[in-house]
């Protein structure tokens, strides 16, 4: 069956089993906006890969949700719009620079318990843990989650991250907590972000970047003092 699959065809099935759920207007925009009639080429694909059984979908949703085919969530799940929250995340990335080293709910510790962030990625040069908080938590147990970064961070393990650079030193990622409200989480440890989108992060720094120097350097308590590359 895998010699009637173009690069194309790879590369939408490999997005697809990587986001666990990719709505069919997010595949126009990354895979087909560059066609003559997009929505019809995406979907005349999208058609023919579903009767080849190389995918799933779920119309419970409009436009079609596509689903790997050994996707462990019903197609009636509540935790598809979890993974489309992540995929929204991405895109809204990738309107400013294509992130590398993609993990979907990453696991970094290997173990339960630890932290299990929605995704993590290098944006702009910089490594990157993201929550994105759909539902209004108690402050106790946002801070308990940050509790969980700081564990991580004393372990040292994280410098042998698959992703670290082996020709400078190892970097732990800023934590961005993509949220409606805004919780009173600190740490004195980690860079924790909290912002209500990618688009607001970018304003953020397009804002700090226009400071003087000497303004810049100073720490700040909404954004934990971070340096990060994001020019």
């Amino acid at each position: 069956m895998s010699f009637r699959l173009s690069q194309r065809d790879k590369d939408v099935i490999a997005f697809i089993n990587q986001f666990r759920a990719v709505d069919r207007d997010s595949l126009v925009d990354l895979f087909f906006k560059q066609l003559k009639s997009p929505i019809n080429a995406c979907n005349s694909v999208m058609i023919r890969l579903y009767r080849l059984g190389v995918i799933e979908r779920t119309q419970q949703y409009s436009p079609t949700v596509y689903l790997p085919v050994d996707a462990k969530i019903k197609k009636s799940s509540q935790k598809i719009l979890h993974f489309l929250s992540i995929l929204d995340v991405y895109k809204q990335m990738c309107t400013y620079s294509v992130p590398k080293h993609v993990v979907v709910e990453d696991k970094p510790t290997g173990r339960k318990g630890g932290i299990e962030p929605d995704l993590f990625c290098i944006f702009k040069g910089s490594p990157f843990w993201i929550e994105i908080q759909r539902n209004q938590y108690s402050e106790q147990k946002m801070q308990a989650k940050i509790n969980l970064y700081e564990e991580f961070f004393f372990s040292d393990e994280w410098k042998a991250l698959h992703w670290q650079r082996e020709d400078r030193s190892a970097l732990f990622p800023s934590v961005i907590l993509i949220t409606p409200v805004r919780y009173g989480v600190s740490s004195d440890h980690i860079r924790i972000i909290q912002v209500g989108s990618i688009h607001e992060l970018m304003e953020k720094y397009k804002s700090s970047s226009k400071q003087p120097k000497e303004a810049r350097s100073r720490p700040s308590a909404s954004s934990g003092g971070i340096k990060i590359n994001l020019t």
